[in-house]
């Protein structure tokens, strides 16, 4: 698949995520934005939705994180560009991405009616299923940290953050099913899970949770590579957050499971190329 540029050179991106109160989370976004400045040659900007305001400046270099509203405000009050394309870090459609942030540009559109403010899609399109490259970088950290380990053919369970909305959970067995056939020769089995779900019968697609998987056949014994459907490292997907302590957990109770997990998305530069292409589908809202 052929990369698409923004449609002038003048374009500014800004590249967002949903934000969090980790600086690693914002520390891995400026890095995925600065290689896709450097793959592009856009002046691309990372900001969050929520949250990243709230980490110390002294935990970021010193420069402080910015939020999506803002950074659109303090841009065209002072000279607005002539392309705006707001960019997703987001694998499916959240009710962030898709409700939030429009009206957040409709807001600021209020103020500034002239705008040339466009959105771009995501990294994951069910509706076009030969576009594997986000199941083969999960697939290369599946097969690397299984040789890290020493493992042949282990067990892989795909473990996303859990969501209420169904099309999120969607891509997550999506991205499970192209996994299971790129993977189909060299492990044992391939699964899908949720880190967490809410409450009610309504939330059941997310199931199951990934606490459950560990304990139940066939991944609650044996060698077990948890591959992480998360971008950057923070509370969830850190060395100690979330995950790990659920596999901890999961071993204590279950000695003869072994588990190891893969490094979050955005540490893999392959990611770089599926953001450039993403580029050329900015709509206005």
């Amino acid at each position: 698949m052929n990369s698409v540029q923004p449609t002038s050179p003048a374009s500014v991106c800004l590249l967002f995520d949903n934000g969090s109160l980790r600086a690693e989370s914002t520390l891995s976004l400026r890095g995925v934005a600065a290689a896709l400045a450097e793959r592009t040659g856009c002046d691309v900007r990372p900001v969050s939705l929520r949250h990243s305001v709230q980490v110390p400046a002294s935990e970021l270099g010193g420069m402080p994180a910015q939020l999506l509203e803002s950074a659109l405000r303090q841009m065209l009050a002072v000279q607005p560009p002539g392309d705006m394309i707001l960019l997703p870090l987001f694998f499916g459609p959240s009710a962030a991405w898709t409700d939030y942030v429009p009206a957040q540009v409709r807001a600021v559109q209020e103020h500034y009616p002239d705008a040339n403010i466009r959105l771009a899609a995501g990294l994951v399109d069910i509706h076009a299923p030969e576009d594997r490259r986000v199941a083969e970088i999960l697939a290369a950290q599946v097969r690397e940290t299984a040789r890290a380990a020493g493992w042949r053919r282990p067990k892989v369970l795909l473990v996303d953050h859990g969501s209420p909305t169904r099309a999120v959970t969607a891509v997550r067995d999506h991205l499970g099913a192209q996994l299971r056939g790129l993977l189909a020769e060299e492990v044992a089995v391939v699964g899908v899970a949720s880190m967490e779900r809410r409450t009610g019968t309504e939330y059941d697609f997310n199931e199951p949770l990934l606490a459950t998987a560990l304990r139940t056949p066939p991944f609650e014994q044996g060698e077990v590579v948890v591959a992480l459907q998360f971008l950057s490292p923070g509370r969830h997907a850190g060395p100690d957050g979330d995950i790990a302590q659920i596999c901890r957990a999961a071993e204590t109770e279950r000695p003869g499971l072994r588990t190891r997990m893969t490094a979050p998305l955005a540490c893999n530069p392959r990611l770089v190329e599926v953001l450039a292409d993403r580029l050329g589908t900015a709509r206005v809202l």
